[in-house]
């Protein structure tokens, strides 16, 4: 059993006794399911978006795709704001901070206008909100002028943002949208008016797949689709893009940012902190496995810390960002040959096929024993071999072999291959 850890976390001037928040999202959009959540361990909610008035969803509004064993690496939705009056969302978080005073309650709002953004905060601070996060990232909302059209326009986050502030004396989050080339702009504007932090990502712009007996998209409502916002473990990449963009920037590098996308193990998590998040938000892993997955990612960061030594999670927060770098700044000056563990080798030919047909046909196949072997003449170290072998023991990383003129030296080559 691992010796207890500090996962306590300051984000924004608030205590979270660990990373992991359930996001604005269906998971908490009622007092039962947050109180549950708090009852299994999640140290916040950033309670489902909400407006001065109640959102009309389609049904069905949820799909998802998958990969060969791999049930959801994808997941769409078309819902849009919470279905509960006003009233009744002010109620929710009363009795959720009188009940869970230890816990974090931030609340997710959306306005259409700068009264409705200032009237809004105002009455979320009386209810008893310790955080706001402005919703200008919504990628399907069916009102002009709310969610991702907010976040696109960097003037636009201003004046909310302004509205905001002006109604409150809480944090203030910005969650901005990854439908946009630089996301930095509009971050910049919401610190500029008064934001405390930032919140990245949200759900990204898609057509996840269509119905082809019908033509339309899934899912499918009445025989007509739409484009919807994504999610899932397969925009991970995307949102640790987005937050290594902001912390990088210089006028962002010290902001505090929660990290939202396609977060479901210890190890998604540890990922996101080394990235410079200080908060962590799920929604796609609870809907699939359910509230009780903070366990897992409790444990997990928990034993995570005691095999690297760290006492505290804000000991490896940001420790990647020094190794992340402009693709021109990578030597190009050597070559990592792979080799072989034969022992360990199916002889499935998944190496052979794959450097045949989409890289430099460097490997010769000895169909007799059924099993590949490199030409290190031809090979040019991509790795697309090691990246497709099912049996990760088989492939590993081998000889560094420098090019023709490179000075010889030590090469760190540490590399994974999940």
């Amino acid at each position: 059993m691992a010796t207890k850890k500090d996962l306590s976390v300051e984000f924004c001037g608030v205590t979270f006794e660990n990373p992991f928040c359930l996001s604005s999202s269906p998971v908490d959009d009622s007092y039962e399911k947050c109180s549950r959540a708090f009852e299994y361990g999640w140290a916040g909610v950033f309670y489902k978006s909400f407006a001065k008035f109640k959102g009309i969803d389609v049904s069905p509004r949820f799909d998802s795709i998958g990969k060969e064993s791999t049930p959801w690496t994808g997941f769409k939705n078309l819902e849009v704001q919470s279905d509960k009056t006003l009233e009744e969302n002010l109620d929710i978080l009363a009795r959720l901070k009188k009940h869970y005073p230890e816990k974090v309650l931030a609340v997710s709002i959306m306005g259409t206008s700068d009264d409705e953004w200032t009237e809004l905060a105002a009455a979320v601070e009386q209810a008893g909100a310790d955080i706001i996060e402005c919703n200008f990232s919504c990628p399907h909302m069916h009102v002009k002028g709310m969610g991702m059209d907010v976040g696109q326009d960097d003037n636009m986050v201003q004046e909310y943002t302004k509205a905001v502030r002006k109604g409150t004396r809480l944090p203030v989050i910005a969650k901005m949208t990854p439908n946009i080339g630089h996301m930095e702009l509009p971050a910049l504007a919401a610190m500029e008016s008064g934001a405390t932090g930032i919140s990245c990502i949200n759900t990204i712009r898609s057509m996840m797949q269509l119905d082809i007996d019908n033509c339309t998209p899934k899912p499918t409502v009445n025989g007509l689709g739409s484009i919807g916002g994504y999610s899932g473990s397969a925009i991970k990449p995307i949102a640790l893009r987005f937050l290594t963009n902001l912390r990088q920037y210089p006028a962002l590098a010290n902001i505090p940012i929660s990290g939202i996308g396609g977060i479901e193990t210890w190890r998604d998590a540890v990922e996101f902190l080394m990235c410079g998040a200080e908060t962590l938000q799920v929604t796609t892993a609870v809907m699939q496995y359910g509230s009780r997955i903070v366990k897992d990612l409790i444990s997990g960061l928990s034993y995570f810390m005691e095999e690297k030594g760290y006492d505290h999670v804000r000991d490896f927060i940001g420790l990647a960002l020094p190794h992340i770098v402009t693709t021109d700044k990578l030597p190009r000056d050597y070559e990592i040959i792979p080799q072989w563990n034969q022992d360990k080798c199916i002889g499935c030919g998944r190496c052979y096929v794959s450097c045949r047909d989409a890289a430099h046909a460097a490997i010769d196949w000895d169909a007799d024993q059924r099993r590949p072997h490199i030409n290190e003449d031809k090979c040019v170290g991509c790795h697309l071999c090691l990246n497709v072998c099912p049996s990760k023991d088989c492939l590993l990383p081998g000889q560094i072999r420098f090019k023709e003129g490179a000075e010889s030296r030590e090469i760190i080559h540490q590399v994974k291959y999940e």
